[in-house]
């Protein structure tokens, strides 16, 4: 659980032991597609050692903006995605595949039953 005390939904494909970083999907409205192509792509670039520096470059865009798209606060073309998932090595389809699983399994914590039973979601 969360510190709010509200479930959340760990992607632990992406988690590596004893890391604390890793998606949270809140139990509640859907999350923002740019925030959950944010989190795939920072995820992704972690998972690589990858610097932020390093893939902007890659990409031909600042530093700043990469971060402003992978913490979900611009909206980025779709040109701008492809290009940031060439420079990763990530397949466009991978990432919006990823995103709707982000999506749907935040949808289905926060259609739980009455019981307050909570889902646990493997991949």
């Amino acid at each position: 659980m969360a510190a709010s005390g509200r479930p959340v939904v760990v992607d632990i494909r992406t988690r590596r032991a004893g890391e604390k970083r890793g998606p949270e999907i809140p139990d509640g409205p859907d999350p923002l597609l740019r925030s959950v192509y944010g989190e795939i792509l920072r995820d992704e670039r972690l998972d690589q050692d990858r610097t932020l520096d390093d893939v902007a470059r890659a990409v031909g865009m600042s530093k700043q903006y990469l971060s402003e798209v992978e913490r979900g606060r611009k909206e980025p073309s779709s040109e701008m995605l492809h290009s940031v998932c060439d420079a990763l090595g990530l397949p466009i389809e991978h990432l919006l595949t990823r995103a709707v699983r982000r999506i749907t399994a935040s949808r289905r914590i926060a259609g739980r039953g009455a019981s307050g039973t909570t889902l646990l979601l493997a991949a």
